[in-house]
């Protein structure tokens, strides 16, 4: 777990140095329980929605699925939902997370805990989590309860 925080310093660096905006794809995804999918990784804590970062010559829809069958074994059924387009600041000076919805989906087989992923689950709305990201609860409320979107994640 440490070499994976490591790495994962030493490649946070390596793009703010190398890219002038890092962009991810992130998603809420949803049961028929309405309920919502959260993972919890191995090296940062709390939970956050599933999705990760767009690589070179990847558009987002294309990112979201990979990191959606990577950290969930979820693969999209339908076409996800953009939601928008937010500014991540604090994890890097031109970050942007693309936020989708995800209602039209499969999970054929649910992956084991791995190096990345410490666990996953889908939680009812009234039952989140208490170490869900701040970001997440706030985007939960902007999507469901009609709180103000607001433009930092």
């Amino acid at each position: 777990m440490r070499s994976t925080r490591l790495f994962n310093k030493v490649m946070q660096r390596y793009w703010r140095l190398t890219r002038a905006l890092t962009l991810g794809a992130q998603a809420i995804v949803i049961d028929r329980q309405d309920r919502v999918l959260l993972v919890h990784h191995t090296y940062r804590p709390g939970w956050h929605f599933p999705g990760g970062g767009v690589e070179r010559h990847e558009t987002a829809e294309a990112a979201l699925a990979r990191e959606l069958k990577e950290e969930a074994g979820v693969l999209l059924a339908g076409a996800p939902q953009l939601i928008g387009l937010y500014a991540n600041f604090r994890a890097f000076p031109s970050d942007h997370v693309a936020l989708y919805l995800v209602r039209d989906w499969e999970q054929p087989v649910a992956p084991q805990p791995n190096r990345e992923i410490a666990a996953h689950g889908f939680f009812a709305r009234d039952e989140l989590p208490a170490e869900i990201s701040a970001s997440a609860a706030a985007r939960l409320r902007e999507v469901f309860e009609g709180a103000p979107r607001s433009v930092m994640w």
